[in-house]
């Protein structure tokens, strides 16, 4: 036996691990037992379902997650606490049963920003990504980027998003829309796209001796991603490595972006672990995302927003990102 590189690390860094905690099917679409701290008939979100939950109920400060569609800010934002996915490529994934070569990311939830950061250095043995002082927030560029499924969220969330943005823009924050590129549009279908095709390949063995034992949806996934040809997926690819490349264009005129993190407070266990589509396309460009909770919704579930920064610029991110919650976390 021995443990996933994470883990070393973490230990190695004088975490105490006190074990793994619950995650859906091959990190997909099947919950697993974990409900979510704040109302037990409510899902904590997925994959990352147990981490998210443990943190938001206080039985650990710090836990480990991934990302391969929406599954750190997801979780993150159902329960409530701080969820950190880092730019893709700074973690090591060595150990990891993957599902997604070119889109699973580690990352992790905290309580605080500050806790999240320490973790993200740990893991990336990046020292910049503390927390050492707070940036002063005036002037600071935030683009509003409401994406592609705007028309889905709550009401609540619609409601919190206009107080934050007024309550910004009134401490001298500049906040001001950003368009949606055309290039953008498609890239949440893209992802579902790639990560299909890959987790046909990385399931391939459980897939070939032991199909009955995987869910229908994880079922109608993998044979999805068996039907896209070799050419179809290098072509994909070379759209999603156009797209990285288009990304620096959202921050010409903005420091970090704004976006959903969910369409609004967690919903019922027993009809699954939410829509992910709100972390799809950022997670098919490896940006770093980092979820702020920032409110209450009216059930009094968790709410927030994510921010998103520039790719491998983690340590801004971490850094507006706590300034951001202690000022306006207690919406």
């Amino acid at each position: 036996m021995a443990d996933a590189a994470v883990v070393a690390i973490c230990r190695e860094a004088g975490a105490v691990v006190l074990g793994k905690t619950v995650t859906t099917e091959f990190a997909t679409f099947k919950p697993g037992p974990t409900r979510n701290p704040f109302d037990l008939a409510r899902t904590p979100g997925g994959s990352s379902s147990g981490s998210a939950a443990a943190v938001a109920d206080c039985m650990l400060p710090l836990a480990l997650g991934t990302q391969t569609a929406a599954s750190i800010v997801r979780p993150a934002a159902y329960c409530g606490v701080v969820g950190f996915k880092p730019s893709f490529g700074r973690v090591p994934r060595s150990g990891m049963k993957l599902l997604s070569e070119s889109l699973d990311t580690v990352g992790c939830f905290g309580r605080s920003v500050e806790d999240a950061a320490l973790m993200g250095a740990a893991l990336t043995g990046d020292k910049d990504l503390l927390v050492q002082g707070m940036p002063e927030l005036r002037g600071l560029r935030i683009g509003l980027f409401q994406g592609t499924a705007w028309d889905r969220v709550s009401p609540e969330t619609v409601q919190l998003w206009e107080e934050l943005v007024a309550r910004m823009n009134a401490e001298g924050i500049v906040a001001r829309d950003v368009p949606i590129p055309s290039w953008f549009s498609g890239l949440s279908d893209l992802q579902a796209d790639v990560m299909a095709v890959e987790a046909s390949m990385s399931l391939s063995d459980e897939l070939r001796r032991h199909p009955e034992l995987l869910s229908a949806n994880l079922m109608t996934m993998l044979e999805k991603g068996q039907q896209t040809d070799g050419r179809t997926h290098s072509q994909n690819m070379v759209v999603a490595s156009a797209a990285k490349a288009k990304a620096l264009e959202l921050f010409r005129d903005h420091d970090v972006l704004l976006a959903p993190s969910a369409a609004g407070e967690a919903g019922w266990a027993h009809e699954g672990t939410g829509d992910p589509m709100y972390g799809r396309s950022w997670t098919l460009i490896g940006l770093p995302c980092l979820h702020l909770p920032l409110g209450r919704g009216k059930h009094g579930m968790p709410l927030g927003f994510q921010l998103i920064g520039k790719a491998f610029d983690d340590a801004n991110l971490l850094s507006v990102g706590a300034s951001i919650h202690r000022q306006f976390g207690s919406l």
